[in-house]
């Protein structure tokens, strides 16, 4: 089972909605707070402020400083486990909250946001997890630099996960 205080504070630092979209960016690409900030078109320090919380909460990480104008910019990432921790039911809970919470939250223009409560065979079940799975896959293999020509700017949120003992 994982450790409820850090998930809790995880959660907690996933709250703010800039959080998400900062997470997003630097999610397997090192990014720095003015270069977060000029994508996100928000002021370095407001992004500077959001990453330390980030990093506080241990969800991204200090990759490399580099030497700018005098200065040190510290350029930040986010690795995401190959396996997700296992958790409990309070665990399962949190997350399903603040899921919830970030669904009310969803940008004009999203075109649909599902969400069921199902009872299905195990062996379909399992077959949408791998679905999921490789969906994820083709979307961060998929991904470019931000503004790259050619692309298009967009946000996924999935998830899908057993509901024990109900």
């Amino acid at each position: 089972m994982g450790d409820s205080r850090s998930t809790l504070h995880g959660m907690r630092a996933l709250a703010h909605p800039l959080r998400m979209r900062i997470l997003s960016l630097v999610t397997e690409r090192a990014m720095s707070a003015a270069e977060v900030a000029r994508e996100l078109g928000d002021s370095q320090p407001n992004i500077s402020y959001h990453l330390r919380k980030l990093a506080d909460a241990g969800l991204v990480g200090i990759v490399e400083e580099v030497a700018i104008r005098g200065g040190i910019a510290k350029r930040y990432r986010h690795d995401p486990p190959a396996v997700a921790a296992p958790r409990g039911p309070e665990e399962d809970a949190l997350l399903a909250r603040a899921l919830a919470a970030g669904l009310g939250s969803t940008p004009p223009g999203t075109p649909e946001v599902a969400s069921a409560e199902l009872w299905i065979d195990q062996e379909v079940w399992e077959n949408l997890v791998a679905d999921v799975r490789d969906l994820n896959s083709r979307l961060r293999d998929a991904a470019q630099p931000p503004r790259t020509p050619g692309t298009v700017r967009v946000s996924t949120t999935i998830s899908a996960f057993e509901l024990d003992g109900v």
